[in-house]
């Protein structure tokens, strides 16, 4: 039996909305992948350790605080730093189109803005989960 794709929401930093965190992380269960959700306000380091902890092959940033450029690249290095490049990292929030680029460049696979649908993202997932 093939092990579900294991996927943490987290939401860094000091943002306190975490409505979209929980659509996402209820969507994602839904399409058969086991969430674990973190809750709000935590560390990269936090969110690096519980990865490692639960084994995932996903980790599911959200932020809407503009925090975005420190945060998710934190979390990328983090896990460059454990050896764990082979977690894919996706990020969701309000994102300015100029800051893709660079997230991507620093390891973030995948940005899904507000609005998007999450059958979009749990496609992605599916296609780029590396198991």
């Amino acid at each position: 039996m093939e092990r579900k794709i294991r996927v943490l929401v987290a939401k860094p930093g000091l943002d306190g909305h975490d409505r979209g965190a929980k659509i996402i992380a209820r969507a994602l269960r839904d399409a058969g992948m086991e969430v674990i959700y973190t809750g709000l306000h935590q560390t990269t380091e936090m969110i690096v350790e519980t990865a490692v902890q639960e084994d995932v092959n996903v980790i599911a940033l959200s932020l809407l605080s503009g925090a975005h450029m420190t945060l998710f690249t934190d979390v990328t290095k983090l896990l460059k730093e454990k050896k764990m490049e082979d977690v894919l990292v996706v990020g969701g929030g309000v994102i300015p189109e100029d800051d893709i680029p660079e997230l991507k460049k620093a390891g973030v696979s995948g940005i899904f803005g507000p609005g998007t649908h999450t059958e979009t993202i749990v496609k992605f997932i599916k296609k780029n989960v590396k198991r």
